[in-house]
């Protein structure tokens, strides 16, 4: 990467650039809905890749009833006996709504297969039946786009540190997550396999480099937009009413209600 290319973008660069992606996404939002589209979007990456803090971005102005994140807990007993793909089809989008699977499937091909929660058995029929899962979706008409992350070694260890030593970051760090430092060989040739696999035409993988949070955001965001065929739709025309003349109610006395103490007024 070149270093005009690795230069972290300045914020007064960035914010108003996210905000007018943010205006297409929300452009996307009503074309998904008034077509009945259906929409897929997968985040995958090493842990601290940035995943996370893209999909917040990406949904902060959509309508949660359009726009939903779908992250899944690990498996129950039940689920453990389903079919593999079974638990993640039932958050698959209906016709208007978006899905963002913030990790989906592919968790078998990377901390399953890694750290040997999976058999040999599941890891390999999993590689065999990912292709053929996908090109269900996308012939059954999903629009599906899949990112993967990419972070360096250096730049995941800061932000492991960073998390160690913020209180308001500190939930998001595991034990799992730190045992990611130990695997990054291990885990390196499990990515390189799963891609092997499952970069196939009719869903291809797409590389967000993301050293540089602000720069990864902004390059998903834009790719994302700019892979839909979506169109402006004119929103319905509104009028604010007038409101209308009082008929006599009178509210009831402020002393018959308790209210939230104004704690912003002792600061």
């Amino acid at each position: 990467m070149s270093d005009k290319r690795a230069a972290k973008v300045p914020r007064k660069v960035y914010e108003p650039e996210l905000l007018r992606l943010q205006t297409e996404l929300v452009k996307v939002q009503e074309w998904v809905r008034a077509e009945g589209a259906r929409l897929v979007v997968v985040f995958e990456g090493r842990d601290a890749a940035g995943k996370g803090g893209t999909i917040k971005r990406v949904a902060e102005h959509l309508n949660p009833r359009v726009a939903r994140i779908a992250a899944l807990p690990k498996p129950t007993e039940r689920e453990r006996t389903q079919w593999y793909f079974q638990r993640y089809v039932e958050h698959l989008p209906a016709a208007g709504e978006i899905v963002l699977f913030d990790r989906s499937w592919y968790n078998r091909a990377g901390v399953e297969h890694v750290m040997g929660f999976c058999t040999e058995e599941e890891y390999r029929r999993f590689l065999r039946q990912c292709p053929v899962f996908e090109r269900m979706l996308v012939e059954d008409g999903i629009l599906l786009r899949k990112y993967w992350f990419s972070v360096s070694d250096e730049e995941q260890q800061k932000r492991f540190r960073r998390r160690m030593e913020d209180p308001l970051r500190r939930w998001k760090l595991s034990p799992m997550d730190l045992e990611s430092l130990t695997h990054w060989e291990a885990y390196s040739r499990a990515k390189d396999t799963m891609m092997a696999h499952t970069d196939i035409p009719e869903a291809p993988w797409y590389v967000v480099e993301s050293d540089d949070k602000r720069r990864a955001r902004l390059n998903m965001i834009a790719h994302l937009l700019g892979s839909l065929p979506y169109h402006d739709v004119p929103p319905p025309a509104l009028e604010l009413p007038e409101r209308p003349p009082s008929t006599g109610y009178e509210r009831p006395p402020r002393d018959q209600q308790t209210y939230v103490p104004d704690h912003a007024a002792q600061l």
